[in-house]
């Protein structure tokens, strides 16, 4: 195995200790009070950076969820459309950690992207984020216009927990015949791969642990075999979109992206699947220090840029 990068090893020893850093030792009363909440701006936009300029942001409610709009300032009408979900195991995250990776994908696509604030477990369990982050792609399609967005040409993008509900979402939609979706970004997403090797060799990773998946699922709730909750058990794959996956070397969830991208190659989706062995899960929330944000965030949108223009 590669050796972790050393900015993504600062960051980790950093991280290790901050109080409450760990799901897997936080109390009950810790985790309701970090669930949702934000870091200062100044800490967040160190670690994990911001929009650019180029990119400005409109804050609403619909249907009772938070979205964040990020829109390119430079005039253009009929944009891809993007639909994204942020990561946290299902139990932290909001819409500042999606900043960064929004602004470069508005930017860098030209698209408008909708950043969804779905409801956290444990006080919503699943299925309130699935259903929650499907209603935010439904809501974006049909506003495109309004947006100034194109609605035949539509992606979801998440990472981490949130690349499970992306690819859940795009499972959903076509289930439910609707509404299209044409490319899926998935960034070291959860997908049901609980006894793979990198679950094991990386029980004991910065960033992410074996202790804390087994806490988050824990939290989360749902029956590991239902396809909502691990979207390899879908009885098929067949007739999603063409997929990017970014995976990480030091990431105990390296495999669930290797196991799904081969389960949708073999229902013939055309897959994408790019491998950051220097890399620890999460990294692409770290521009300022992980050396493969920034060539990762570029691969996303020119997958992107691919099936969307």
């Amino acid at each position: 195995m590669e050796p972790l990068a050393p900015g993504m090893r600062r960051i980790g020893k950093i991280m290790r200790r901050m109080p409450g850093s760990s799901v897997a030792k936080a109390t009950p009363e810790q985790i309701e009070r970090n669930s949702g909440a934000s870091a200062p701006e100044a800490i967040a936009s160190i670690l994990m950076g911001k929009r650019p300029g180029t990119v400005s942001t409109e804050d609403r409610t619909v249907e009772g969820i938070p979205i964040r709009i990020y829109t390119p300032t430079r005039a253009g009408s009929a944009r891809p459309l993007i639909a994204y979900f942020h990561g946290g195991g299902f139990v932290f995250g909001d819409l500042r950690g999606g900043d960064w990776m929004c602004g470069a994908v508005a930017d860098g696509l030209d698209a408008v992207v909708v950043s969804v604030d779905y409801r956290l477990a444990p006080k919503h369990p699943f299925p309130a984020g699935v259903d929650d982050c499907t209603t935010g792609l439904v809501w974006t399609v049909e506003h495109a216009a309004e947006l100034g967005a194109d609605p035949g040409r539509v992606g979801v993008m998440g990472e981490s927990a949130g690349g499970n509900l992306a690819a859940v979402v795009a499972l959903v939609a076509r289930e439910r015949g609707g509404p299209a979706v044409h490319h899926q970004a998935l960034l070291y997403p959860v997908t049901g791969a609980y006894d793979s090797e990198s679950r094991r060799a990386n029980a004991d990773a910065f960033i992410l642990t074996a202790a804390d998946m087994a806490r988050f699922d824990s939290l989360y709730g749902g029956d590991r075999d239902d396809w909502r909750v691990s979207p390899l058990k879908a009885e098929t794959l067949r007739g999603l979109p063409p997929a990017l996956i970014v995976v990480a070397g030091h990431d105990p969830l390296h495999d669930d992206g290797v196991q799904y991208a081969d389960a949708l190659r073999a229902a013939g989706v055309p897959v994408e699947l790019i491998d950051y062995p220097a890399m620890p899960h999460g990294f692409l929330n770290f521009p300022r220090f992980a050396r493969d944000a920034k060539p990762a965030i570029e691969a996303v949108i020119e997958s992107q840029r691919r099936a969307l223009t």
